[in-house]
């Protein structure tokens, strides 16, 4: 057994500051504040944490009660992942709308203004941007999160990005190292894997995370893939080469490298949350996201044990686990120092604050941006009454998730009373939408129609019988245009149906 130089409560404290853990409900459960008192340095909020902006201002107070450098992270991409509007749908478009625009300064306002409302609400940490240089347009878990299949397109708006959040106090999380956007698999299910030479991934998909690390990104988040070229036996969150040969050393980044979610599949089943959270630490890795399914105090305990016990067995050196904490610890006193800088923010009042619904700083800047990356195919006749939207879903991903409303129904209903609506799956037919719709104009909405025969297929049926029929693509707009007209809105946040409806309909929602 290693001789330990470290008290058993320091290296406690290390263990538990090293994991950023979730938990359920809209208020901090009592054994979340314990944990925290007793050297937990970092919580994950996702959407089941969130209800208001004061809900959630009155969330991060009573963690930064316990301790104020405390590291408060989320999953708010903007676009299709969201948790901070996500019974409504984002305010802001996603990242491959404004990479279809490219115009790096709206990229950083968004940025801005996303992160101004994380900051209000007191959230300093953000799991964003994805670098991900989408090359694979069957990719089931990248797609629209991506800024897109160039990588220079997505290397300067990775660094926008990343610059827009920081400005505004927020920490950025750059991901999923070395890029998740040449996989055909989630690793949310399973563990991808990436064939290609060591000269392409360095030319396309490490280009985007060099651009975040000149940018100052303080984090950048590893992905469970594995890649071959870099190392053939280990996924890249717990691979040495990886993580600290190519990250730290070869790339130089010195800020913090967060696993994504250890409980994905990729890990989980492969090697067991345990020991992925030990192999992690000691391959480079600071900090251990676990939440997004695993969100209990046992959960906490284990990884927490499993840490110790690596230390005392020789598995894991404690000066690296040491080293991990520190880097935690120091980027929370970073996001304290900047909030210092900034002074106290006003007090957030229900349907005053800046956040969930709302424009924030009074510029609408998210829509300002969905309009801009509309792109329509065909000339638009202005719907004059109130037609049919029949909305092709299929099944979402879990970074996504199934709570989030998307298409343009409620945006058209709002400006065209009486619109009709059905959502439509795998199993339904064209014959069945055309007879719900009856005499009146069909707008269908689709996410990806390359992706899914199905829709593609009941798509075909139903503009043989109705050619007038308008084609909204909210996902990638890989498919040929169809639908007169076509209109691709390039994601499904709130705002991307908005732009569409008022396309649609020739006035402003």
């Amino acid at each position: 057994m290693t001789t330990l130089t470290h008290s058993s409560d320091t290296l406690t404290r290390d263990a538990l500051a090293v994991l950023q853990p979730g938990f359920r409900g809209t208020t901090a459960p009592d054994w979340l504040l314990r944990r925290i008192g007793e050297g937990l340095t970092s919580v994950g909020l996702f959407g089941r944490n969130i209800t208001s902006p004061a809900q959630l201002a009155a969330l991060t107070a009573q963690l930064r009660a316990e301790r104020d450098a405390v590291l408060v992270a989320i999953d708010e991409e903007g676009g299709d992942v969201t948790r901070l509007e996500v019974r409504d749908g984002s305010s802001f478009p996603g990242n491959y709308a404004l990479g279809s625009v490219d115009d790096v300064d709206l990229t950083r306002a968004v940025a801005r203004e996303l992160g101004g409302r994380l900051a209000a609400c007191g959230v300093n940490l953000n799991w964003a941007p994805s670098a991900d240089v989408n090359s694979d347009v069957n990719n089931p878990v990248i797609g629209v999160r991506s800024f897109g299949a160039d990588p220079a397109l997505v290397s300067r708006h990775t660094a926008a990005y990343v610059e827009g959040l920081q400005s505004a106090g927020v920490a950025a999380c750059t991901k999923h190292f070395p890029g998740h956007g040449d996989t055909a698999v989630d690793s949310h299910h399973a563990l991808p894997r990436i064939d290609v030479d060591f000269d392409t991934l360095h030319a396309r998909e490490l280009a985007p995370f060099r651009s975040a690390i000149a940018a100052g990104s303080k984090s950048v988040m590893s992905a469970h893939i594995l890649l071959s070229a870099l190392d053939p036996n280990r996924p890249a969150t717990l691979s040495p080469q990886i993580v600290t040969g190519l990250l730290r050393e070869e790339l130089g980044f010195d800020g913090l490298i967060v696993t994504d979610g250890i409980e994905m599949q990729a890990i989980a089943s492969t090697y067991g949350i345990e020991r992925g959270s030990v192999l992690a630490i000691a391959a480079g890795v600071d900090a251990i996201c676990v939440g997004g399914g695993l969100a209990d105090e046992g959960t906490v305990l284990r990884l927490r044990d499993a840490l110790v016990d690596a230390v005392r067995e020789g598995e894991l050196p404690e000066e690296r686990l040491a080293d991990a904490a520190a880097r935690v610890r120091a980027l929370a006193d970073w996001t304290l120092r900047v909030r210092g800088a900034s002074g106290p923010g006003a007090a957030v009042q229900e349907g005053t604050a800046p956040g969930i619904g709302s424009a924030g700083s009074g510029t609408d800047i998210g829509l300002v941006a969905a309009r801009r990356a509309l792109r329509v195919t065909g000339t638009i006749e202005p719907l004059q009454e109130a037609p049919y939207v029949a909305s092709f879903a299929p099944v979402a991903n879990i970074a996504v998730g199934d709570e989030t409303p998307w298409g343009v129904a409620a945006e058209l209903s709002a400006l065209l009373p009486g619109t009709g609506t059905g959502t439509y799956g795998g199993e339904n037919t064209a014959a069945e939408v055309l007879a719900a719709a009856g005499e009146r104009r069909i707008v269908a909405v689709v996410r990806d129609v390359h992706r899914h025969p199905w829709m593609a297929a009941v798509l075909d049926g139903i503009l043989a019988a109705r050619p007038d029929t308008a084609v909204v693509e909210m996902g990638v707009n890989h498919a040929e245009p169809t639908g007169s007209p076509h209109i691709a809105t390039y994601g499904a946040a709130r705002v991307c149906g908005r732009a569409a409806a008022e396309a649609l309909t020739g006035r402003e929602a």
